[in-house]
């Protein structure tokens, strides 16, 4: 499962565990982008995100973290990530998750015929996305749509909850808030959990 996780968040969570149950997956492994070429903002370090992933994930046998992406040089590219992986690991069929979102912006990636050759791409769903753009595009073959009804969360939302003083409880995973506040991460000042928080 590719993406930026900044942070990850309960709806990619429950995004992999269903494209796990649904595409019949033996494992899902979360690609942190390293430095991700598409994105305007600016993208908490490759490290933080890996390391948020890695909390976000360990409870479930079926996760793990590559850290394939984050500790190449330069622009990270999802065609060169599926290289990499079609070389190590050359009987398994390959299943790129990842979110509408992206997936609408795929025939602007760099080498995105030959992405789409090297795995089967599933496209998890929100409420808000267009994906006619897909049938336009005649990609509906070599995309899998998953529906996610739980995928009204957004990384941007959650730092905007962060940086606005916003409870993110429910939203993320309990191990990966207390990180971002440990480490000042999203405008918060690096204090801990409020006492409100901490209650339960």
């Amino acid at each position: 499962m590719g993406g930026t996780f900044d942070p990850i968040h309960l709806g990619h969570l429950v995004t992999a565990d269903q494209a796990r149950v649904d595409v019949g997956l033996d494992e899902v492994v979360f690609v942190p982008a390293g430095a991700p070429w598409q994105k305007a903002h600016d993208v908490t370090s490759a490290e933080h995100r890996y390391l948020m992933t890695v909390l976000a994930t360990a409870a479930n046998p079926h996760f793990s973290v590559s850290r394939l992406e984050v500790d190449r040089q330069g622009d990270t590219y999802t065609v060169d990530t599926l290289r990499d992986l079609r070389d190590r690991l050359t009987d398994t069929e390959l299943f790129f998750i990842t979110g509408a979102d992206a997936i609408l912006n795929i025939l602007t990636w760099k080498d995105a015929e030959e992405a789409m050759r090297l795995a089967t791409f599933v496209a998890a769903t929100r409420p808000g996305y267009d994906l006619s753009a897909l049938r336009d595009h005649d990609l509906t073959e070599r995309v899998m749509l998953l529906d996610v009804p739980a995928l009204a969360i957004s990384s941007s939302d959650v730092r905007a909850r962060f940086a606005a003083g916003r409870p993110v409880r429910y939203l993320i995973p309990r191990e990966v808030e207390e990180f971002a506040r440990k480490h000042g991460l999203y405008g918060t000042t690096g204090r801990g959990l409020a006492a409100a928080d901490v209650r339960g």
